[in-house]
């Protein structure tokens, strides 16, 4: 078997500058390069992947088919419309309802206006609106017509919601 000569006059070659040092005295950086101590450098902790674990991605019991019940909703003051003299039509002003047309809603607390009576506008079984935009939407009422027309009305405490309001 081989024999390594001893360290105690052997010269390295420094790998960053060229110079020479005595072999004991040479250090090996992170990289690989062997140099004089005096050239020695630290590897920079920014360097060093630090493993992170992941973030967590499931809900643990998720219920995603789960819907909140439609809620009664308070309108504005005088939330309701009528149509021209003659008509049955009244339109709803509801600001962000998110109904569709054929939906079903049910008025409670109206005031009389225009012809139509409490009575008519707070019928039981609701009305199946027609959406006209996301603001407001129209139904027709099942008795009475307006006798001025394009008058607004119904009241403070119009509340609009579905059918059947579960407590």
């Amino acid at each position: 078997m081989a024999r390594f000569a001893s360290e105690k006059y052997a010269l390295g070659i420094s790998d960053r500058s060229g110079a020479a040092y005595k072999l004991k005295d040479m250090r090996k950086e992170w990289t690989g390069m062997l140099v004089g101590k005096d050239e020695w450098e630290a590897k920079q902790p920014q360097l060093t992947v630090v493993a992170t674990p992941a973030d967590p991605q499931a809900l643990r019991n998720p219920r995603p088919d789960r819907t909140e019940p439609p809620v009664t909703v308070l309108l504005e003051f005088n939330p309701f419309t009528s149509g021209d003299s003659g008509s049955a039509v009244i339109t709803v002003s509801e600001p962000g309802h998110g109904r569709s047309t054929g939906d079903t809603v049910r008025f409670r607390s109206c005031e009389d206006f225009d012809g139509f009576t409490e009575t008519v506008l707070e019928d039981s079984d609701g009305y199946s609106i027609t959406k006209i935009d996301s603001d407001s939407y129209s139904f027709t009422a099942s008795s009475g017509t307006a006798g001025t027309g394009d008058v607004r009305g119904g009241g403070g405490s119009v509340s609009a919601g579905p059918v059947t309001v579960s407590a």
